[in-house]
């Protein structure tokens, strides 16, 4: 009697018992398992950040509302709403930014907004504006320019802060978000 068993040579694997999910179903978890060819397609994660490498230079504006890692050049406006933008250690940006949260390992000149935070590398170097909440800054880094920390006062609450301080007859008053 034949069996299909029989008619495959000796040593080829049976391929109808490996089973690719679609890429909708692959786990978008930080625990899921590595890339291997059996499974014909690399993990996918919802955290993984879009990439501009050293060989991509970049003239233009920039929008997005993933993360982005730039380790080349870069001229123009970038604009990630909601995330966050790491420069890196290789990166040249002469550009606006806007992001959630700013990294910088490399070289920036523009101004830089944000949101939440901005954090220098001890090999970051920036010239230009800083705005943001809170601003970190590793022992090495260079910063030129100026810079705005804290909350941002609206403008009822300025215009109240600078009565108030000029209604004092002797010394300044310095609240959070007072440019230094």
């Amino acid at each position: 009697m034949w069996k299909k068993e029989d008619s495959k040579p000796q040593g080829v694997a049976e391929t109808s018992s490996l089973i690719v999910p679609p890429a909708s179903t692959v786990s978008s978890h930080r625990d899921a398992p590595a890339f291997s060819p059996a499974t014909a397609q690399p993990p996918v994660s919802g955290k993984a950040a879009a990439c501009i490498s050293q060989g991509i230079k970049i003239k233009g504006e920039i929008t997005g509302s993933e993360d982005l890692f730039v380790d080349g050049p870069v001229e123009g406006k970038i604009n990630i709403a909601n995330g966050s933008l790491t420069v890196g250690p290789n990166g040249t940006v002469k550009a606006d930014l806007v992001a959630r949260e700013v990294v910088v390992r490399g070289r920036v000149e523009g101004k830089i907004a944000g949101k939440e935070r901005v954090q220098l590398w001890s090999t970051g170097q920036v010239n230009g504006e800083i705005q943001t909440q809170r601003l970190a800054i590793e022992d090495g880094a260079v910063l030129r320019g100026k810079v705005e920390t804290g909350k941002p006062l609206d403008k009822g609450n300025e215009e109240r802060s600078s009565v108030a301080t000029a209604g004092k007859a002797n010394g300044a008053t310095v609240s959070a978000g007072t440019t230094i």
